[in-house]
């Protein structure tokens, strides 16, 4: 029997949907699932350089905004996340951390 859906994807569908109404473009890299020697999963995205850590998504419309998405389990951003968020900040790019609770401020964000 398949499961449904944890909250990250569910988040994920929701700013998709909300990017897609307010006519933003949209880049997200989906990671790819695999499994572990010991039998549990964990997702993987193929990436070089730098890319370790990437915002879940990069939206372009009148300006750029980079997000990262996060569903109840994992509620803290690893250590190439931050440096990510840091350098984006840094260069004066726009960064978002988006949890499940997040909807009225990613419809703000977005609009």
């Amino acid at each position: 029997m398949s499961r449904g859906k944890g909250p990250e994807d569910q988040l994920l569908d929701f700013v998709l949907h909300a990017a897609r109404t307010f006519r933003w473009r949209i880049a997200h890299f989906r990671g790819v699932r695999t499994v572990r020697p010991d039998g549990s999963l964990r997702y993987l995205t193929p990436v070089q350089a730098d890319g370790k850590g990437f915002p879940d998504l990069v939206l372009v419309r009148d300006r750029i905004v980079f997000a990262e998405l996060k569903g109840h389990k994992y509620r803290k951003l690893e250590p190439e996340q931050q440096q990510w968020r840091e350098d984006i900040d840094l260069a004066g790019g726009e960064y978002h951390l988006w949890y499940p609770e997040d909807r009225d401020k990613i419809i703000d964000v977005l609009r």
